[in-house]
Formats: C-alpha cells, sequence, structure tokens
C-alpha cells in the first residue's frame, strides 16, 4: 500500500504559542531574579568588607545593568521560521498535491426542469 504523502515528523511541529510564552516568561523572570541577586549580593559584599571588594562588586553592578538588557532581548525572541531552520535546508521539499480541476463556470445556470 503506497502513502499518498509523506509522514510527518512530530519533531517538525510547531511550538504551542502558549508553552512558548511561558517559556519566554519563565526566562525573563529568572533573569531578573538573577539581577536582584546580583544587587543584594554587591551591597551584601560591600558590608562585610571580603578582600578584592571593587573586583567583586564591579561584577555585580556588571551583572545588574546587563542582565535587564538580555532578559529584554530573550524574552522577545522567538524561534527560526521553519524554512530558516538549518535542518530544513537539506530536506527534500514535500510534494503538493496536485491542483483539483473544476469546471468552467457559465454565467447563466442551465437548469432542467423535470415537469
Amino acid at each position: 500500500m503506497r502513502r499518498s504523502r509523506p509522514a510527518l515528523v512530530i519533531t517538525d511541529a510547531a511550538q504551542n504559542p502558549a508553552d512558548e510564552l511561558r517559556r519566554r516568561q519563565t526566562r525573563y523572570i529568572v533573569m531578573m531574579l538573577v539581577r536582584a541577586g546580583c544587587l543584594i549580593l554587591a551591597a551584601v559584599l560591600a558590608m562585610a568588607h571580603v578582600p578584592l571588594l571593587a573586583l567583586w562588586v564591579s561584577l555585580c553592578l556588571v551583572g545588574a545593568v546587563l542582565l535587564p538588557w538580555l532578559a529584554v532581548i530573550l524574552a522577545n525572541d522567538r524561534g527560526p521560521r521553519p524554512e530558516y531552520k538549518l535542518a530544513n535546508r537539506f530536506r527534500r521539499p514535500t510534494p503538493q498535491p496536485p491542483a483539483q480541476r473544476t469546471l468552467p463556470q457559465r454565467e447563466h445556470p442551465r437548469i432542467i426542469d423535470a415537469d
């Protein structure tokens, strides 16, 4: 028995938009929590007078400044379109089903009356 079209591979299916939005929101929240942790860690290190204080505080502050920018960029990032995925570049295009032919339409339909 021959199939008329190739089987679909589930890994080629697009991700559910609600799941993708939830994943991006979660990534944003985690990055903002890490930013808050950087600020708190910088304050704790400044009060504790640890060795190399300037280095540790500057690293925490750089993280606190860069993380919001990265979080917004990554939260707005979506996956590539199917035509731009590398895996789809090497795959043969799926054959399209032949177009169905229709009869030409007349301006006045022909009516056949049984009477």
